[in-house]
């Protein structure tokens, strides 16, 4: 018998109770450090984590051995036990929110790219740096996510919803505009007299509009929550764009637009290849009722590997196809890609360096950065082999899709930065 809906498995418990321990563990040192109390925990925390993120916003340190492991296996933790979350509390598991969500992998690298330009003030510029920039982007997905759910779980008609769920995403961008404008204004840059700031002013306006623009938009079929979210996301994307347009306005000989076709173009072409290659065999299990990858209600891997029938024949041709269509996969897929090509163009074409350990080694072992660059489509190719062999229960559909996320924040998000420096001359 199937275990009800909302009850955790077991590694689900393990993850969240492991991300207690570390929040625990976290806040001690930081506790005893205030209170100038010597102690190896603090010391540990402050060289190897905290120092690294405040000093690399003024370029002066970077990843090291122990924060890059803690990172990436914080980052698995998190996406196992927010999948748990995400199931108790009812959220949409298909590939739309993996869309809605979308947009704040690009709002990463754009705040990254601001902060690498020196156009943020000291009270914000450690903000924007990684991995605190990631935990203040799960914050915005968070706050615009919540109220989201507190929309759709009210009493009111959909009509009313949609029109509350569009002035809420309103103020989240408005309020984003106030915090990261006035520290760009007060940045230094923005206040030159060569600075052209009037783009800001353009594209605050065009995030503000956004909701208004997109009210009459089906938008995939977003449901509140996900049309909430995806608003937030793609309305800071747009005010974020503003400072960057400026700079380059304002500095025209420091603009280099070529790597952004390139970086872009490639992998938008892989993403349309998968999909369209996918989709014929995506809809036909579609017709059987069938998701390539997904178990049906109550169907566990095990019981699934046992069963014989001609239902399970047809699934097991198409899987492999089926799974391209999908944008859990093929954005992930692209997403290694694409940071991998903006790599090598930035180390080989323009004397970037790799501050990523494990990255670095990559590179030093074949010589070259585009020798990463294959890497990384190789590693999109493992990518969706794992999703065409993997089965996922019913109840693991969120893990599925957060998987895909993480895949996109380590690898699209990154190369979306470096792509934007390139394109900067910063």
């Amino acid at each position: 018998m199937a275990n009800p809906l909302e009850e955790m498995y077991d590694y689900e418990r393990w993850a969240t109770n492991a991300i207690i321990a570390v929040i625990g563990l976290v806040s001690a040192g930081i506790v005893l450090e205030s209170l100038n109390i010597e102690n190896p925990l603090s010391d540990f925390l402050y060289d190897y984590y905290i120092d690294p993120v405040l000093q690399e916003s003024s370029s002066d340190a970077g990843y090291n051995v122990p924060n890059t492991l803690t990172y990436a296996i914080l980052l698995a933790l998190f996406a196992i036990s927010l999948a748990a979350w995400l199931r108790y509390l009812g959220i949409d598991p298909s590939d739309a929110t993996l869309l809605a969500l979308m947009p704040y992998v690009f709002w990463a690298a754009l705040g990254e790219v601001i902060e690498d330009a020196s156009m943020f003030d000291a009270s914000l510029e450690s903000y924007f740096v990684s991995p605190a920039i990631h935990f203040q982007t799960a914050a915005w997905v968070m706050i615009a996510g919540a109220l989201g759910y507190r929309i759709a779980n009210s009493d009111l008609d959909s009509d009313s919803m949609r029109s509350k769920a569009d002035s809420t995403a309103m103020i989240l961008i408005a309020t984003q505009v106030v915090i990261y404008y006035s520290s760009v204004e007060a940045g230094g840059i923005a206040s030159s007299s060569d600075f052209v700031n009037s783009p800001m002013l353009v594209c605050f306006i065009a995030a503000l509009l956004l909701p208004s623009l997109t009210a009459n938009n089906s938008m995939f079929d977003f449901t509140i929550v996900q049309r909430t979210v995806f608003i937030v996301g793609l309305g800071g994307c747009i005010a974020l764009t503003g400072p960057l347009v400026s700079y380059g306005i304002s500095y025209p000989d420091d603009v280099i637009i070529w790597p952004l076709f390139v970086v872009l173009g490639l992998p938008a072409m892989l993403v349309y290849w998968m999909h369209t290659n996918g989709l014929p065999a995506a809809n036909e299990l579609a017709e059987a009722g069938h998701i390539a990858g997904i178990l049906p209600p109550g169907m566990t891997e095990e019981e699934y590997e046992e069963l014989e029938s001609e239902e399970k024949n047809l699934i097991e041709s198409l899987r492999n196809k089926a799974v391209m269509a999908s944008p859990v996969i093929s954005l992930a897929v692209a997403g290694q890609f694409l940071d991998g090509i903006a790599t090598g163009i930035g180390i080989e074409e323009f004397g970037y360096s790799e501050k990523h350990v494990f990255s670095a080694r990559i590179i030093e072992w074949f010589g070259s950065a585009y020798g990463f660059a294959a890497i990384k489509l190789l590693l999109g190719g493992v990518i969706w082999y794992f999703f065409a062999i993997a089965n996922f229960e019913h109840r693991q559909q969120h893990l599925r899709l957060l998987i895909s996320l993480v895949i996109l924040t380590v690898g699209m998000a990154p190369g979306l930065r470096d792509v934007g420096r390139l394109a900067l001359g910063v």
